[in-house]
């Protein structure tokens, strides 16, 4: 039998000692971590980044199919996502838990064992948070802190006309992924002797569970001398995430459907399940990839990075924002992405 440590045995501040007596600093900017009333932190030159998200069980993920473990991964990797999406560089994380009584101890070492891992690959100071009960299942609450030199932090409001309109990795994967497991869920709510089979959508399913942060797209960026005209990471949904662009910086955009990169096994799944496969890449949300714009003399460096896709330009803010279809036809771009204020 699976041991089970009562969190209430432990107390809140041995809770704390108990799952981040692990964590070793890795940064110089990180003075002082946890085990005093506040954090001190020491930054130079360097601007300071400040991103905060809140995850809610039942709301923002499902514990029938979300191993904690993947859960602490993810929950620090779409903080890091929002810090590369500035061109900064993620730094420190706090993390705040509301926990309800059917978690124990060792269910929370698993979230900690993730979201350990997401600092380690990703080289990033876990320094203080709290802990609480919830009468409502699990809270999550983290805040990221990171740093960028002052000439290369990136908003979304410096997108030029003719700039041309950039991305990461491929799109509707995860969303692809979400759709597989709750109707693999379904499907174990009828059975007693259930076993999904997920053989050959390995990949949705990494995408859903397992997000990665581009901080090798920002890494090749700087590399390469170039310095985004505005950046957004890709959380809600492409289509939503050009909206942002277009509406902060005062221009329209015209985008490809010929030219948006998805995944063979994105295209297979929404074939299975119905669904128009550009409706997904372009509202699925949860990619965590990196739109960005940079001017159009930068074509032909930016067409030779490898996993980086140039799909559209940015125009006059009159002209709208559209997508061109394989056919020639224009469909004008709406924010259908992910609400969780719609729900």
């Amino acid at each position: 039998m699976k041991k089970r440590t009562e969190i209430a045995s432990l107390g809140e501040f041995g809770l704390i000692k108990h799952l981040t007596e692990n964590f070793d600093i890795k940064n110089k900017s990180s003075l002082k971590g946890i085990g005093d009333d506040a954090a001190v932190l020491e930054y130079n030159d360097a601007l300071t980044l400040v991103t905060t998200d809140l995850l809610l069980e039942g709301v923002h993920f499902d514990l029938t199919y979300v191993p904690l473990k993947h859960l602490g991964y993810k929950s620090a990797i779409v903080n890091f996502s929002d810090v590369y999406a500035m061109n900064g560089q993620p730094k420190q994380i706090t993390v705040s838990l509301g926990i309800s009584k059917r978690f124990s101890v060792e269910d929370l070492d698993e979230f900690y064992s993730g979201l350990k891992l997401a600092c380690d690959v990703y080289g990033v100071d876990l320094i203080g948070g709290d802990t609480s009960s919830s009468l409502t299942g699990l809270t999550i609450s983290i805040t990221c802190i990171g740093e960028g030199d002052q000439d290369k932090i990136t908003y979304r409001s410096g997108a030029k006309e003719t700039d041309l309109i950039c991305v990461s990795g491929d799109f509707g994967a995860a969303y692809m992924g979400l759709q597989l497991l709750e109707r693999e869920k379904k499907i174990y709510r009828g059975e007693k002797d259930f076993k999904p089979d997920f053989s050959g959508k390995e990949y949705l399913l990494e995408r859903q569970l397992k997000p990665e942060a581009r901080k090798d797209i920002v890494e090749i960026l700087g590399k390469e001398g170039i310095v985004p005209t505005s950046m957004i990471d890709v959380s809600d949904g492409l289509s939503s995430e050009l909206l942002h662009i277009s509406k902060n910086s005062q221009v329209g955009c015209r985008i490809y459907e010929e030219r948006i990169p998805i995944d063979y096994q994105t295209a297979v799944m929404a074939e299975q399940f119905n669904m128009s496969l550009v409706t997904a890449a372009l509202n699925g949300g949860e990619d965590y990839e990196l739109l960005f714009t940079v001017p159009l003399s930068y074509h032909d460096k930016i067409s030779e990075i490898k996993g980086i896709k140039i799909i559209g330009h940015i125009t006059k803010p009159e002209l709208g924002n559209y997508l061109i279809g394989r056919d020639g036809g224009e469909v004008e771009l709406k924010a259908q992405g992910w609400n969780s204020l719609s729900e």
